[in-house]
């Protein structure tokens, strides 16, 4: 079944609960799709790949908006938008634990060779491939950081 598929489902089961925060969220996925096919001008279909990307993106964004949030000590504000990373991970991957993240960068540092921050690029680079979908960005930074540092 594909992202739009489950995401269409997910929205009626919201509508009947009237759980607005899962509707707006979804809506939000929704949206974020239709940009993404439209953009070139003809409409295309997604790859796996795509959807996976998008949906870090816009779990990304709000997870960064509720930090921020929490700084300005704004809790009535980033609750809603950690209940929409909630809503939106449902649809990702199982996520890679820290350690699990730190043994796959060790293995690519190994396999490229990498002995310094110099080559955190070249790692970066293998690992975000490697690990799309499964670990996010950051988790991959800080394991980089570590093991090269």
């Amino acid at each position: 079944m594909s992202l739009q598929q489950k995401l269409m489902e997910k929205m009626k089961e919201a509508m009947k609960s009237k759980d607005s925060i899962a509707l707006e969220s979804l809506r939000a996925i929704k949206s974020e799709i239709l940009l993404l096919q439209t953009k070139g001008g003809a409409s295309t279909e997604l790859t796996a790949e795509d959807e996976i990307k998008l949906l870090q993106k816009l779990v990304k964004q709000r997870k960064d908006s509720a930090s921020l949030y929490i700084e300005q000590d704004r809790q009535d504000l980033a609750d809603p938008e950690l209940a929409q990373v909630e809503v939106i991970s449902q649809f990702l991957p199982e996520q890679m634990g820290e350690e699990a993240v730190k043994i796959a960068v060790a293995k690519i540092i190994e396999k490229v060779g990498a002995t310094s921050m110099k080559d955190m690029g070249v790692v970066m680079g293998m690992a975000s491939k490697e690990l799309a979908g499964k670990a996010d960005g950051k988790s991959i930074s800080i394991a980089v950081k570590q093991l090269l540092g």
